[in-house]
C-alpha cells in the first residue's frame, strides 16, 4: 500500500503542461491550474514517451514478417489484452476494439449493433443526467427514447431513480431493447450504480450499455465476473482524450456474441478472410471483425500505457484519492456565501468523482470562467458540457423561462448567457493546493463582483472579453509558426 502511494505520487507530476506560463491581466506570470479534465485530460510523460520510443519501430500491424511489423503488430495485440483486463472483462467472451472521435463514435457504432441484434425490441432507456453522445445516438438508430428522472434530494438531483427505471422497464416490458447509462455525470461528477442497473435490465430482457468516458480514469470497473452473472455489463465504452492520452483513440468492450450475430458495421481490409468479385467472408478473429482499415496504431498503445500505469497504482487508491480531494472541494465550496454548486453534495449519498459544477450568484457562468482564467490562471469550463437538458433541469428556477418554453424556444445567445454553469474538473495530478487556489479565487470573485464586472463586456456572441486585456495567444504558440522555425533550423 504504501509503495503504490509512494508510486501515486511520482506519477501525479509526470504529466506534460502541469507548468505551463501564462501572463494574466494583472500582468503576472503564474503557472496555469488545470481544472477542465473532465473535457480531456493532460497527456501522462509515460504513455507519452511510449509513444516516441513506438515511432523508432512503427509499421502497419497485420503482418510478422519484418522486424517492425513485428513489434507493432505484438504491441497493437497487447493493448487490447490491457484495456479487456482493465476493466475486467473475461477476454473468452468479450472483446476490445478501437474506434476515432472518442466514446462518440463508439456508442453511435453500439447504437447500430444493439438495435439490429434486438430488431423486436424498439424502446430505450437512458438518463436525464446523459452526455449529447449518449443520448442523440440512441434518438436516432434505436426507435424510442425514454429518458429517466433523477432521485431528488432536497432540490437537487442525485444518481437516477432506480425506482421509475423499473416502472418504465415494467411498462415496456418485452418492448425495451437496451438501458444506455453514464458511470458518471460529466457534469457533476455524480455516479451511477450500474451494475445494480445491470442486474434489472437483465430481468427484463434487455441490455446495457455504460458510457465510461468520466469513468475509465477516476474509479476500478467489473465488466464480468460477479458472483450473479446479470451484473455484468454487455458493453461499455471509453476514450483515451479523458484518460491521460489526448489524441488518442476511443475503445469498446462488448460481448462477443452479441458482434458475431451480424456483420460488422465497418468493412474495409482487415477484417475478412475471403474476397472474390462475387462475395466476400468477415473474419470470425476478434478484435480484427471490428477494425476494417489501418488503425491508430500509437494511439492504441499509448491509452494502453495509461491504462497500465493507472492499474498498478491500483484504481482503487485512485479513487480514494480522488473522494478526499472531491470532498474537500465541495465543503469548501459550500462555505462561500453567494455560490452554489449543482447535483447532491453528500458522496454517503451520491459518490462523486472528478467533476463539481456551480455558479456564483448575480453573474453569469461566462463571466466567471473568464475572470478565473484571466485574474487567476485557472483553466475550467462553462455553458452547458454537451448535457443540456440535465444542465437545464438543475437551474430551472433560476431562469426566466418555464420548463414548457425552454423545450419550445429556440435558444439563442441571451439564452445561453443565464442558461449554463462553471465546471471545474479533476484528474490524477490534481492537488488540495488546486482547491485552494480555486477557494482563493473564488472568494476574490465574490468579494469584487461589481468591480470585475465592469472591466468586461459581453459579445453579441455570448462571450465575456477583457476590455484592456487581450492576450495574444499566437505568440505563445502557433503551428504555422513552430513549422517556420523548425525547418530554418534544418
Amino acid at each position: 500500500m504504501e509503495k503504490k502511494l509512494e508510486y501515486l505520487r511520482k506519477i501525479q507530476s509526470d504529466f506534460i503542461g502541469l507548468d505551463t506560463l501564462y501572463t494574466r491581466a494583472d500582468g503576472k506570470k503564474t503557472r496555469r491550474i488545470y481544472l477542465d479534465s473532465t473535457a480531456s485530460t493532460l497527456m501522462m510523460k509515460a504513455a507519452h514517451n511510449a509513444i516516441e520510443a513506438l515511432y523508432d519501430h512503427y509499421a502497419n500491424t497485420h503482418s510478422l514478417l519484418h522486424f517492425s511489423a513485428k513489434i507493432a503488430t505484438e504491441n497493437y495485440n497487447w493493448a487490447h489484452d490491457r484495456i479487456l483486463s482493465f476493466v475486467n472483462a473475461d477476454p473468452d467472451k468479450y472483446t476490445c476494439f478501437f474506434t476515432g472521435s472518442g466514446a462518440t463514435t463508439g456508442i453511435n457504432r453500439l447504437a447500430r449493433v444493439f438495435r439490429d441484434y434486438q430488431k423486436d425490441r424498439d424502446v430505450v432507456l437512458v438518463s436525464l443526467m446523459e452526455h449529447h453522445s449518449n443520448d442523440l445516438p440512441h434518438r436516432k438508430h434505436a426507435g424510442k427514447v425514454v429518458h429517466i428522472p433523477l432521485d431528488n434530494h432536497q432540490g437537487q438531483p442525485g444518481c437516477i431513480n432506480m425506482e421509475v427505471l423499473e416502472q418504465e422497464l415494467e411498462a415496456h416490458k418485452d418492448r425495451i431493447n437496451y438501458i444506455a447509462m453514464t458511470g458518471v455525470s460529466n457534469v457533476t461528477g455524480i455516479i451511477n450504480p450500474i451494475y445494480d442497473i445491470a442486474e434489472l435490465a437483465h430481468s427484463y430482457g434487455a441490455l446495457i450499455l455504460v458510457d465510461g468516458a468520466q469513468m475509465a480514469a477516476h474509479l476500478p470497473i467489473k465488466m464480468s465476473g460477479h458472483k450473479n452473472p446479470d451484473r455484468n455489463i454487455d458493453a461499455l465504452v471509453f476514450s483515451g482524450h479523458k484518460t491521460y492520452v489526448p489524441g488518442s483513440p476511443g475503445a469498446i468492450i462488448c460481448r462477443k456474441d452479441i458482434l458475431s450475430s451480424m456483420e460488422p458495421e465497418e468493412v474495409g481490409g482487415g477484417m475478412v478472410d475471403q474476397v472474390h468479385v462475387s462475395r466476400y467472408t468477415v473474419t470470425d478473429v476478434f478484435p480484427d471483425r471490428e477494425e476494417a482499415g489501418t488503425p491508430n496504431i500509437p494511439g492504441a498503445i499509448g491509452l494502453a500505457t495509461a491504462i497500465d500505469v493507472l492499474d498498478r497504482i491500483g484504481m482503487d487508491i485512485i479513487f480514494d484519492e480522488e473522494i478526499n480531494l472531491i470532498n474537500s472541494a465541495l465543503t469548501k465550496i459550500k462555505q462561500l456565501a453567494g455560490v452554489v454548486i449543482y447535483g447532491e453534495t453528500d458522496c454517503k449519498i451520491c459518490p462523486r468523482a472528478a467533476s463539481i459544477s456551480f455558479n456564483v450568484r448575480g453573474m453569469d457562468h461566462g463571466l466567471v470562467a473568464a475572470i478565473l482564467n484571466d485574474y487567476h490562471n485557472i483553466a475550467v469550463r462553462n455553458e452547458c458540457f454537451c448535457a443540456h437538458p440535465y444542465v437545464k433541469e438543475m437551474i430551472i428556477e433560476e431562469l426566466e423561462y418555464s420548463r414548457e418554453e425552454i423545450e419550445s424556444i429556440d435558444i439563442d445567445a441571451n439564452f445561453k448567457v443565464k442558461a449554463g454553469m462553471v465546471r471545474a474538473s479533476f484528474g490524477i495530478y490534481s492537488t488540495e493546493k488546486d482547491v485552494e487556489a480555486l477557494i482563493y479565487a473564488l472568494k476574490d470573485i465574490v468579494a469584487r463582483k461589481t468591480e470585475y464586472s465592469l472591466l468586461y463586456q459581453l459579445g453579441n456572441d455570448g462571450i465575456y472579453r477583457h476590455k484592456s486585456f487581450t492576450p495574444d495567444t499566437s505568440k505563445v504558440f502557433n503551428t504555422e509558426s513552430y513549422i517556420s522555425n523548425y525547418l530554418a533550423k534544418l
